[in-house]
């Protein structure tokens, strides 16, 4: 015959069935929870990690247009009522300011260009779907256009502009050295959020032209 302290003893041996299903379920609920919460992390990494890479290809664009027009010298500003030519022959190699009109598009001789030669003149320019184009073949064809920023971003032709100062060459009776100021500002839209930016440089003429 067993005794009462034996049955109490043989009964916290192990865990009831309903024990181990609520251990079970909560393992699950808590599983499920801390997998959410990974999977979710995960996806604000991957959107923090393409964001940033769309942000600095536009840092790129901005430093490389500031670097080579540093460099670069007779600046010629496009005014509104300007268009890009595509024939060698026309190519602007004259210096153009814009102080009070902003401008789409600026061309220049490259750092190591020769006025007398087209073919080696940088180009930049806005279209009207808000891309931003480089060529540095000079303004020959569409084909020599290479697109610097990416889908993701688009620019506000409206208050996206370059702004040239002081560009006249010697002798024009002009003896400011030639300035640059550059800003551009849009959107950047990427998985259904669009975030606004503006960024804005100044660019002085390395070459002394004064």
């Amino acid at each position: 015959m067993k005794k009462k302290n034996d049955f109490y003893k043989n009964k916290s041996d192990g865990f009831t069935i309903i024990e181990t299903m609520i251990a079970v379920s909560l393992f699950i609920v808590i599983t499920t929870v801390g997998m959410g919460a990974l999977l979710n992390a995960n996806l604000l990494y991957q959107k923090s990690r393409d964001m940033r890479s769309i942000l600095d290809n536009l840092n790129y664009v901005m430093e490389d247009l500031s670097r080579n027009a540093r460099t670069g010298y007779n600046y010629h500003c496009f005014l509104s009522t300007e268009t890009i030519p595509t024939l060698t022959s026309a190519v602007p190699s004259t210096p153009q300011s814009c102080e009070n009109e902003n401008g789409w598009a600026i061309a220049f001789e490259s750092a190591y260009g020769d006025t007398a030669n087209y073919d080696d003149q940088w180009v930049y320019y806005i279209d009207n779907s808000g891309k931003l184009f480089r060529s540095t073949l000079g303004p020959y064809t569409a084909s020599s256009f290479t697109q610097m920023t990416s889908d993701e971003i688009t620019l506000d032709t409206t208050k996206s502009y370059v702004r040239v100062y002081g560009a006249e060459p010697p002798g024009s009776g002009d003896s400011r050295q030639p300035l640059l100021v550059i800003r551009l500002v849009g959107t950047i839209s990427y998985q259904n959020v669009t975030s606004p930016f503006s960024i804005q440089t100044t660019v002085s003429q390395r070459l002394l032209d004064i």
